[in-house]
């Protein structure tokens, strides 16, 4: 079954735009009408920007945990499109291989400040917007997150950070702004194809089919669902 979104007159921010499901996401919109802006640390003309075409969206180059850089980008989103409709939080990484008193603290404090506190700054200065609109906010959590583990246990607070986080915003903002989480595990990207080169990619999770529920997310079809953290890791 094939399932179709229409955005159009719509204005959504994808952070971390440039990575491999940052990219597959503004690329759903685009298709779906959406009128797309992406942020991202990684300038639009490097080899690591897998979006491809970027003078398709609306592009704003800035470290997203700079709360300066945040509220500027957004103002300018705002003013030149008139609002703000979705937020997708994408900006994220993994670190891990060593158990906790092994962790460095700079380890730590990367991970918070890439994968919760980049989320929590444009999650923050959206939502004024977004209750305009009566808008929806999509953040990645993780599979992880629901429990301990060994050698990643900062990657996998941080992510549990996210789901709370989600609720709380949920909470906070009943009846004008949805905001929901999904909970990927191994997605197919090139660089985790570098990094596990032994692994069976038909388990691992294509990244167009977490967009298209992000897009559901974001959509009419969910006008009832928000505090969710929605697996989207399919059998991997």
């Amino acid at each position: 079954m094939t399932v179709s979104f229409d955005f159009t007159d719509d204005v959504v921010l994808v952070t971390g735009v440039g990575g491999a499901l940052g990219s597959a996401v503004a690329e759903a919109f685009l298709d779906s009408g959406a009128t797309v802006c992406g942020a991202d640390l990684v300038d639009s003309e490097s080899e690591d920007f897998l979006l491809d075409n970027p003078d398709r969206i609306d592009f704003y180059q800035g470290d997203f945990t700079d709360e300066a850089q945040v509220a500027a980008a957004i103002e300018d989103i705002v003013d030149g499109h008139g609002g703000l409709d979705y937020l997708i939080n994408i900006a994220g990484t993994w670190r891990g291989g060593t158990p906790v008193d092994e962790t460095d603290v700079e380890t730590f404090d990367f991970l918070f400040d890439v994968n919760l506190k980049t989320m929590f700054l444009a999650t923050k200065h959206a939502l004024p917007h977004l209750r305009e609109r009566d808008g929806a906010v999509v953040s990645v959590s993780a599979r992880s997150s629901l429990e301990g583990g060994e050698g990643d246990a900062i990657y996998r607070a941080t992510k549990a950070g996210v789901r709370i986080l989600t609720d709380s915003v949920a909470e906070e903002n009943l009846g004008t702004v949805r905001a929901n989480a999904v909970m990927p595990s191994v997605i197919d990207t090139p660089m985790n194809r570098e990094m596990m080169p032994d692994s069976d990619f038909d388990m691992w999770v294509d990244p167009g089919d977490i967009a298209d529920v992000m897009q559901f997310l974001c959509s009419d079809a969910a006008s009832v669902t928000s505090g969710a953290a929605v697996p989207v890791y399919g059998e991997a």
